[in-house]
C-alpha cells in the first residue's frame, strides 16, 4: 500500500432490475458504506442496494 491512498475496503453494490450488477461507491467502514445505501436504498426505486466487502462477494438472498 502506498501512502498516497486511502484503504476503501468496503463497497455500495447496485442491482438494477435487468440484474445488472455497480458499485457505486467504496467506504472506509462498514457502518459508512450501510449508511449509504440505506440513503440510496431509501429514494423508493426498484434497485438494490447492499454492502460487501473487497474480496467477499455476498449478495443477499
Amino acid at each position: 500500500m502506498s501512502d498516497s491512498g486511502a484503504v476503501l475496503p468496503w463497497l455500495v453494490i447496485r442491482q438494477d432490475d435487468n440484474g445488472n450488477r455497480y458499485r457505486v461507491g467504496r467506504y472506509t467502514t462498514q457502518e459508512e458504506a450501510q449508511r449509504a445505501a440505506d440513503k440510496l436504498d431509501g429514494h423508493g426505486h426498484k434497485q438494490l442496494y447492499w454492502v460487501e466487502r473487497i474480496g467477499q462477494s455476498a449478495r443477499p438472498q
